[in-house]
């Protein structure tokens, strides 16, 4: 519904009366699970004025799923390479479609901003052009993130030099440079 609706966050949701009657549900169990929801952040209840749709990113609720999704050593494994693949998937994808002048802002953007890892990464998935990835990558970025893993320090100029190969075209480059920035092996 909320997608069907066009809701966004900060948007207020229908009535507890007009939810139940579109979801064919009692008033009750509409009003338990939005009790439900308020309690997980993703919405917020406004006496007075209403129930309103929270941004969900980077809330508290990731932290929550996370302790009980990540408790072993394999599915941290496969969040970091899942995250990874996305990001090598986003490069190739912008070598693809990018036009020179995108990729040229881009890094002009790479070299005078001051940005971190997460938003240098937004900026790639983004440029990739797919929103699919882009809802799957925001999300591993919060469970990737909320699993506190050493974080490798990146200068502008390797950043700008992933650009550079974009630029070039040249795929095994892209990914031989990729890796290199994330310092991943070959196995």
């Amino acid at each position: 519904m909320i997608e069907h609706d066009g809701l966004k966050p900060g948007d207020r949701l229908p009535s507890e009366r007009e939810l139940s009657e579109r979801l064919g549900v009692g008033r009750s169990s509409v009003r338990e699970a939005l009790r439900a929801l308020e309690l997980l952040g993703l919405i917020e209840t406004r006496r007075g004025e209403g129930t309103f749709i929270r941004d969900f990113r980077g809330n508290q609720l990731v932290q929550l799923l996370s302790t009980f999704i990540l408790q072993d050593q394999k599915a941290i494994r496969d969040v970091k390479e899942t995250k990874f693949l996305i990001e090598l998937d986003c490069l190739w994808l912008i070598i693809q479609k990018a036009e020179k002048d995108q990729l040229l802002k881009f890094k002009n953007w790479a070299l005078e901003a001051d940005y971190t890892e997460d938003e240098f990464f937004l900026e790639v998935v983004t440029l990739a052009d797919n929103h699919l990835f882009l809802r799957i990558w925001m999300i591993l970025k919060d469970y990737y993130n909320s699993l506190d893993l050493k974080k490798m320090i990146v200068s502008k100029t390797e950043y700008a030099e992933l650009i550079d190969t974009l630029i070039s075209k040249n795929e095994s480059e892209v990914i031989r440079v990729y890796k290199n920035l994330r310092k991943l092996s070959k196995g």
